[in-house]
C-alpha cells in the first residue's frame, strides 16, 4: 500500500493570539483538506494540532504515512526530544515542565498506532504541499479571529 503524505503547518496572530492550523492529506488521486482554529493559542500549539487532527482523519491503524511539517518544533520533538521526556516524567532536561505537553502526549499516542516518517520541509520556499497547508493555517486563523471578533 503507497504511503500517505499529510502537509501540516500552524499559524497564529500574535503568539499568544487567534490561531489557525491546516492540513492536506493526500493518496494516491484522493485528497482531502482540513483547517481550524482558536482564538487564543500560539503557534507551536497550532503545528501540533494539525499534525493530531490530520492522523485522526486516517481510518485504519497501522497505515504509513509521511508527515511533512515545516516546523522543526514538531519534527524534533516527535523524532528526537520526546524520549527523553517521557524518561524523564514529561520534563524537560532542565526539570522544567514539558510545553504543551497535552499536545505531545496526544500525538505520540495517535502516531503510535502507524508507522510515521517525520518530514522537515523549508516554510515559505514554494513546496506545493506545504503552501496549501499554510493557507489552511491561516484561513482557520482568519475564522478564530472573526469568531473572537464578534463575542
Amino acid at each position: 500500500m503507497k504511503a500517505i503524505d499529510i502537509y501540516t503547518d500552524g499559524a497564529c496572530s500574535g503568539n499568544p493570539g487567534p490561531g489557525g492550523w491546516g492540513a492536506v492529506l493526500k493518496s494516491g488521486l484522493h485528497e482531502k483538506e482540513i483547517w481550524g482554529g482558536e482564538p487564543q493559542t500560539t503557534n507551536n500549539r497550532m503545528e501540533l494540532l494539525a499534525v493530531i487532527r490530520a492522523l485522526e482523519q486516517l481510518k485504519r491503524k497501522g497505515m504509513t504515512v509521511k508527515v511533512h511539517t515545516d516546523s522543526q518544533y514538531v519534527q524534533k520533538g516527535i523524532s528526537e526530544w520526546i524520549h527523553g521526556w517521557k524518561a524523564r516524567g514529561w520534563l524537560r532536561s532542565g526539570k522544567a515542565p514539558v510545553k504543551n505537553a497535552d499536545l505531545w502526549r496526544m500525538l505520540d499516542e495517535i502516531a503510535a498506532h502507524h508507522t510515521v516518517e517525520w518530514c522537515w520541509v523549508k516554510g515559505h520556499a514554494g513546496h506545493p504541499g506545504n503552501e496549501r497547508a499554510d493557507a489552511l493555517a491561516r484561513r482557520g486563523t482568519e475564522a478564530a479571529r472573526l469568531a473572537q471578533s464578534s463575542n
